[in-house]
Formats: structure tokens, sequence, C-alpha cells
């Protein structure tokens, strides 16, 4: 099998589907090709069947762009949808093996159509999203899309899209939200309803309190254990903001005493806490 470069094939193929729009196509849609490739398969490389292996791909462009049609509208410009469906119809061309016994169109529509969903899959999500929920997304959008034709001037409920594209009503609720994140917005994009209120600014930081939640949690049944006397103390320091002199002149003690209840709170403290961690 020949190998495939998706640049250069593409630009080839560019060449072609822009040549081929100067002038009528003399082929339809589906033309019959079948010698053609048969020849093909028989050619060794060389000019003469890159030059038939080029007109077989400018032959069944119609097809191709008749498939990228139905991918329009879901965040792709047309333009982008050929050159993926053109790539897909070169695959086809390249790998196809009338030995096989089947007509070229039944091997290349499912063969283009794939090259398009996998590109939607691979490319268009801004993050990587599970399979299964690209396909919840696919089938919700569908089913929406139907039953717009029989629900005019409402939107279906969770309940009708579920019963119409045999889901759970949680799989229709995942699949809409996936509809919503196909893509991703800047943080400098103004939210809805704000002025001038960025998205960067609604997003939080890490606040330093947190480190300080699990110590607080860990030492308080040792300082609920201590002598009053000494956890007035530590409130005063700690809490209350008073210097050593300020606590002694208000207990009544000295200075000394005040450093040395301090020092022994905190040794019976460490020696607590890593006895119960430990």
């Amino acid at each position: 099998m020949v190998s495939v470069h998706p640049a250069p094939l593409l630009r080839e193929v560019r060449t072609m589907r822009m040549a081929g729009r100067t002038r009528p196509h003399p082929h339809d849609d589906a033309p019959d090709t079948a010698a053609a490739f048969e020849r093909l398969a028989r050619l060794p490389e060389g000019p003469e069947r890159k030059a038939l292996r080029d007109e077989l791909i400018q032959a069944w462009l119609p097809m191709a762009e008749r498939i990228a049609v139905r991918f329009r509208g879901r965040g792709e410009s047309l333009e982008d949808l050929y050159q993926v469906a053109a790539l897909g119809l070169v695959k086809a061309v390249d790998h196809y093996d009338p030995a096989r016994g089947h007509a070229f169109e039944a091997y290349a529509v499912p063969t283009v159509t794939g090259e398009i969903k996998r590109h939607f899959r691979d490319h268009m999500w801004t993050l990587h999203v599970p399979r299964r929920v690209q396909d919840l997304r696919n089938r919700v959008r569908r089913a929406v899309k139907e039953l717009a034709q029989t629900t005019p001037g409402r939107a279906p409920t969770i309940e009708e899209i579920a019963a119409h594209a045999q889901l759970t009503a949680a799989d229709v609720r995942t699949g809409m939200e996936a509809l919503e994140c196909f893509s991703a917005l800047s943080l400098e994009a103004d939210m809805p309803g704000t002025d001038g209120y960025a998205l960067g600014d609604a997003l939080g930081g890490p606040d330093p309190a947190f480190d300080t939640v699990v110590d607080r949690v860990a030492v308080r049944p040792c300082l609920q254990a201590l002598p009053e006397r000494e956890r007035t103390i530590l409130y005063l320091r700690f809490f209350g903001g008073m210097t050593q002199s300020c606590i002694a002149e208000q207990l009544g003690i000295s200075q000394m005493h005040v450093s040395r209840l301090l020092s022994g709170c905190f040794a019976q403290l460490r020696e607590e806490i890593l006895a119960e961690t430990g």
C-alpha cells in the first residue's frame, strides 16, 4: 500500500478541488471507476500510477464533499471539513482493493465518514473528553434536533429526549452538559450579565488559612486539657497579642515565670500531638 503523508496530500487535493470548481466536473457523485481501480492495482509505482491515482481522487471529490456537508454547523468551517473529507478519500483510494469484490463507494463512504468523526473526536474538543461522553453528546444533539420538529414552540424535556434517544435521564443531562463544553472560553472573556467582569476574576486561589484548619483541630483537645492559667496565658499571648511582660503584670507573676509556663505548654502540646500522629 502507498504511505499517506497528510500535509502534501491535502495540498494536492486542495489544488484538484479548486481546479474542479473552475469547470464542470465530467462525473456525477458516484462515477463508474471500476476499470480504473483494477488498472491502478496492476500498475507499479511511477508517474503513470500517480496520474491515474490523482484522476480517481478528483473524480470522487464531489462524493467526499457531500459527506462533509452533513457535518457542518458543529463548530468547524466547511472548508476545513472539505479538507478532512479529502484526506479520508485519499486514504480510501490508496487502500481500496478491487479484488475483494466490493464497489469503491461502499468502501469509501465509511472511510471518509470515519475520518471526519475522528477529526471531531481528536481535534475539536479543547479538553480531553471520554469517548462515552462524546457519544452521549452526539445522541442528545441528534434527539433534540429530531424532537424539535414534533414539539414546536418549546424545547423538548429531558424525559422526552431520554425516551427518544433510549437513554437514562442522567445520561441526557451528561450529554447536555457536554453540548456546552465543546470549546473553552478565554479567561479574559466577559461573564454574561456583568459589567466588565472577566471569567478569570471568578477563579479562586489557594487560601493560606486552610493549612491551619487541621492544626487547630488537632491541637484543640490538647489545649482543653491544660490548666486554666496556662490556657489563659496562651490566649493572651497568641489571641490577645499581649507581650510576656503585660501578661505577667495582669496575672501578678514575673515575666520569667510566664516564659517558663509558655515553654512548658509548647513542650507538652508538641509531645501529645506527636504521640497522636505517630
